[in-house]
C-alpha cells in the first residue's frame, strides 16, 4: 500500500500549541493550488507512480479553508498521475469551517472521510489553544456530519491541560460520545519551543501539567472510550473495530508515502533494494510558489538498522506490537540477546504481552511506550 498526504498551509490564526507549518494570509490560496498540481503531475512516469496508491490524506494547516471545487481539481490530478484505488480519502476539518452545503459537496466529490480538529467543548481552554471557533459551533459542526452522510469521521481531543481537571476532560468526552464518533484521536498537549504555548513557558508564565495528572488523563481517555466499544490501537488513536485509520497506520507500518505541499514529507522504500529515503519539502510557501519542491530537501538515506530501530518505535506504540519475523524477513536482524532479556522482563511487569513471534505493549505498557522503547532500541551487546 502507498499513500499521499498533501499539505494545505493556510490557517485563519495560530493555535497556540501548533508547530506545524502554516500561513495565516489567504491571498495565495489559487496560486498554491495551482503549484501543488504541478508538483503532483511531476511525478508521472516515476518509479513513485507505478504503486497503487490506497489512502490520501490531505492535511494542514486548514483544507477546509480551500474550496470544494479547487479540492477536486486536486484530487483530479492525483488521479491523472497516479494508480489509483482508493479506501480513505480523509480531509481535515476545522468547525467553524462547517455548513451542510460545503460537507455535500466534501462528500460529492469522494471524501470519505473526516477529521475534525474539536480539541476541547470548554470555552477557556479553546481560549488558551487559540482555535478559531466557538463550543457552539464545533457541536453545530458534529450535528451536520450526520445529516450530510458523513458515517466515517474522526475527532481530535487534546487533554494534559494546565489547570484541566479529571471532571473537565471527562465532560469533554462524554459530550462527544454523544454523537458517536467511530474514530478519535487523543493528545496529550505537548509545549513544543517555537510556539505561544513554548515562549510563554520559556518566560516562566505557564506552567505545564504534572506527569501524573497527564497519566490519570491518559487512563481516563482509554477507560471512558472503552466503555463505548471504542477501542485504543495506538497511543493516541482510538476507534470502533474495523474503523481504524488506513493512511495514518501505513506510516507505522513503513509503508511508502510521498508529501506534497511545503513542509510535507515523504518516505521511500525500494522492495528490490530494499533502500530507503526520507525527504521534505521547504517550509516556505513563497518558496514553494516559485517551485522549490522540485528540488528535493534534507534528503536522508536510511540504513537497514536505523529502519529496523525505527519500525520497533512505530510498532511498539501500537497494539499490534512487532514481529520477530517479520523484523528479521524486512531489514535482516534480529533482537539481541539484552534485547531478548528486557522483554522477557517487562513481560513479568506487565508491560508486554508476548505471542509466540509477536511483542505486544499493555495497555500499562502504551502508557509509557516512549520510554519503553528508548530503552530497547538502546540495547547493544558490545
Amino acid at each position: 500500500m502507498s499513500g499521499l498526504y498533501i499539505h494545505i498551509p493556510f490557517c485563519k490564526q495560530a493555535c497556540s500549541y501548533c508547530d506545524f507549518y502554516f500561513v495565516t494570509r489567504q491571498e495565495n490560496k489559487e496560486a498554491f493550488v495551482e503549484k501543488l498540481i504541478r508538483e503532483i503531475e511531476s511525478r508521472q512516469g516515476t518509479q513513485y507512480a507505478d504503486e497503487v496508491v490506497q489512502t490520501v490524506y490531505l492535511g494542514g494547516g486548514t483544507p477546509s479553508l480551500l474550496s470544494a471545487q479547487q479540492i477536486e481539481r486536486i484530487l483530479i490530478a492525483i488521479h491523472e498521475t497516479f494508480r489509483t484505488e482508493l479506501k480513505e480519502l480523509t480531509l481535515e476539518l476545522n468547525p467553524d469551517d462547517a455548513t451542510h452545503d460545503y460537507l455535500r459537496e466534501l462528500k460529492s466529490i469522494g471524501i470519505n472521510r473526516l477529521s475534525m480538529g474539536v480539541q476541547t467543548f470548554d470555552a477557556s481552554l479553546l481560549k488558551f489553544m487559540n482555535r478559531a471557533h466557538t463550543r457552539d459551533e464545533a457541536l453545530q459542526s458534529l450535528e451536520m456530519l450526520s445529516k450530510t452522510g458523513f458515517d466515517v469521521f474522526s475527532v481530535d481531543l487534546i487533554y494534559g491541560n494546565p489547570g484541566q481537571t479529571l471532571k473537565a476532560l471527562e465532560q469533554d468526552i462524554q459530550t462527544l460520545l454523544d454523537f458517536k464518533p467511530p474514530h478519535i484521536s487523543a493528545y496529550s498537549l505537548t509545549i513544543e519551543p517555537k510556539t505561544r504555548l513554548g515562549k510563554q513557558y520559556e518566560l516562566g508564565r505557564l506552567i505545564p501539567a504534572e506527569e501524573e495528572e497527564v497519566a490519570q488523563h491518559f487512563d481516563l481517555v482509554g477507560d471512558l472510550l472503552l466503555k463505548e466499544g471504542i477501542h485504543q490501537y495506538e497511543v493516541s488513536n482510538f476507534s470502533k473495530p474495523g474503523l481504524e485509520a488506513l493512511h495514518n497506520s501505513s506510516y507505522w507500518s513503513h509503508q511508502n508515502y510521498l508529501g506534497f505541499g511545503p513542509g510535507a514529507h515523504s518516505f521511500w522504500r525500494n522492495n528490490k533494494t530494499g533502500k530507503a529515503e526520507r525527504w521534505s519539502n521547504e517550509k516556505n510557501l513563497i518558496s514553494y510558489l516559485n517551485n522549490s519542491w522540485k528540488k528535493q530537501n534534507e534528503l536522508e538515506e536510511l540504513g537497514q538498522q536505523e529502519l529496523f530501530e525505527e519500525r520497533i518505535m512505530l510498532g511498539l506504540r501500537t497494539i499490534k506490537g512487532i514481529s520477530r519475523s517479520e523484523l528479521e524477513i524486512n531489514y535482516g536482524i534480529a533482537l539481541n540477546r539484552k534485547q531478548e532479556e528486557y522483554i522477557i522482563q517487562k513481560e513479568k511487569e506487565g508491560l508486554f504481552e508476548i505471542e509466540k513471534d509477536e511483542i505486544k505493549p499493555t495497555k500499562r505498557g502504551l502508557r509509557i511506550s516512549d520510554a519503553l522503547i528508548l530503552d530497547l532500541i538502546t540495547l547493544t551487546e558490545k
